[in-house]
């Protein structure tokens, strides 16, 4: 038992030692993370501001002038553009001068004012669909409160609708992005250091030497599992100090809860990266490797688009997929105190990936020590 101890504590100090003993190697595995962290909360953001908006005006009564004036009070838009005809209109979105349009119909105060319907039509750049409905939603939201205001000073009490978000009572973006950012670029550092670890051997000559070391299989592997672990966890232990102190995200659930979901995340993405590592001859094709294996793992995720909206076949794929897990078990730590028995639900599956893809990475580094 001393024996293997031993042998296990050399190989953890030896990868250590390969992955920190280049100052510039550990400036890369450790300030690159944290700048990402910065500039993709600026960079990944679901909110559209600061936009143009063209507004072909065709009525000259009170209240269309009293909705341009809600327009362009709300920060959502940057510049009201003043269109004269509808070839202007459609020259402005043609070029991108504007997201979209709203034309107001030359009827539209003698309507409101007569009680009846009035319509604003509102024309959208269909090439920015997702900037397109959010800022539709915005206009939607600002028709509705002047409508709730002409109500109110009609002395006809307007329908009242209560809204109440939970988990992110103002809907703020942050409290969304950081928790999945947390999984993203975890996944990134995990992936680029677990990927070169028998890639890098093979390239130096060295796996010879580990073929003839009085090692056994699972210690050279468990060795090579410890610097992307540790690397993993010391930036996980950053984000949690930084994201509520700096962005203002609150954590809800358990430290210790957050540390075993990044162990069980950890463990399933490094299973990926030492089988990549573990089929790959060189550093490059390791590179290219983890290259091809993130756009999908980040896609299918539910990071960038909800896996309910995907069909049916990508769905089931996406289910396979460590970081769908890893986001649901984050972001219900952050922001709903995820409670153990439900967080499980999350954990497991993680589990079952990495114990998958290390038996596979295990399978293929004995092939080629044999």
């Amino acid at each position: 038992m001393s024996g293997t101890r031993t042998r296990l504590l050399a190989m953890i100090v030896k990868e250590l030692w390969a992955v920190l003993r280049d100052p510039r190697g550990r400036i890369i595995l450790f300030v690159p993370p944290l700048l990402q962290l910065v500039l993709f909360s600026a960079a990944a953001t679901l909110e559209v501001k600061n936009v143009s908006l063209g507004i072909y005006n065709q009525d000259q009564g009170v209240a269309a002038t009293e909705f341009l004036q809600q327009l362009g009070g709300s920060p959502n838009f940057r510049h009201l553009v003043t269109l004269n005809s509808p070839d202007e209109v459609r020259a402005a979105i043609d070029s991108q001068k504007v997201i979209g349009a709203v034309v107001i119909d030359p009827e539209f105060s003698r309507d409101l004012a007569g009680g009846r319907p009035a319509h604003i039509q509102a024309i959208f750049d269909g090439r920015r669909s997702n900037a397109a409905q959010i800022v539709s939603g915005y206009l939607t939201q600002i028709a509705s409160s002047a409508g709730a205001a002409l109500d109110a000073s009609r002395a006809s009490p307007p329908t009242a609708v209560a809204v109440t978000n939970w988990f992110n009572p103002n809907l703020d973006y942050l409290w969304f992005i950081m928790p999945a950012l947390v999984v993203q670029i975890g996944a990134i550092s995990a992936l680029s250091v677990s990927a070169q670890a028998v890639a890098r051997e093979r390239e130096l000559g060295s796996f010879e030497q580990l073929m003839v070391a009085p090692l056994r299989t699972w210690e050279i592997l468990v060795g090579k599992l410890v610097p992307p672990f540790a690397v993993g966890m010391v930036n996980a232990t950053i984000y949690l100090a930084v994201i509520p102190l700096v962005f203002g995200v609150p954590f809800t659930g358990s430290i210790p809860l957050f540390y075993l979901t990044m162990v069980c995340g950890l463990y399933s993405l490094v299973g990926l990266g030492l089988l990549i590592s573990s089929v790959t001859k060189t550093q490059q094709q390791a590179f290219l490797g983890q290259f091809a294996a993130l756009p999908p793992l980040v896609l299918l995720s539910g990071f960038t688009s909800p896996i309910d909206n995907m069909p049916g076949w990508l769905q089931v794929i996406a289910e396979a997929n460590p970081l769908t897990h890893f986001n649901v078990a984050m972001e219900g730590l952050f922001l709903k105190a995820m409670p153990v028995a439900t967080l499980l639900n999350s954990l497991w599956p993680l589990l079952l990936i990495g114990s998958m893809a290390l038996g596979i990475a295990v399978r293929e580094f004995r092939a080629r020590m044999e």
